[in-house]
């Protein structure tokens, strides 16, 4: 640890392994209990979000850069979900005006 800031050897690791698994639980139990689509998605990109910080953090405990780099690439993914995820629950609102997914069974014909 001789080459990092001063700021992060401050801060231990068990502090982010922490704070990413809080993260991670809050948005597993919106998932789990929530029934809003919208939530939903804030949900999952909560989880995501947690998941990036655990990256970027042992990134850069292990001064290695291929941690952020797979940041990128989760954070590009989920920008293309959100867009895709957004339309198709614009489309069932105006189908079922609704956004609740246990309603998703009117859908059927």
């Amino acid at each position: 640890m001789q080459d990092l800031p001063e700021v992060v050897r401050l801060i231990p690791i068990t502090h982010y392994l922490l704070f990413a698994s809080a993260l991670f639980c809050i948005g597993m139990l919106g998932v789990l209990i929530r029934r809003n689509a919208l939530i939903l998605f804030m949900c999952i990109e909560l989880m995501l979000n947690s998941v990036n910080l655990l990256l970027t953090s042992f990134a850069t405990y292990r001064s290695d850069a291929a941690g952020q780099v797979f940041v990128f690439f989760i954070m590009a993914v989920a920008a293309a979900e959100v867009a895709v995820g957004l339309a198709i629950i614009v489309m069932i609102y105006r189908n079922i005006k609704t956004t609740n997914v246990n309603l998703l069974s009117r859908l059927k014909w």
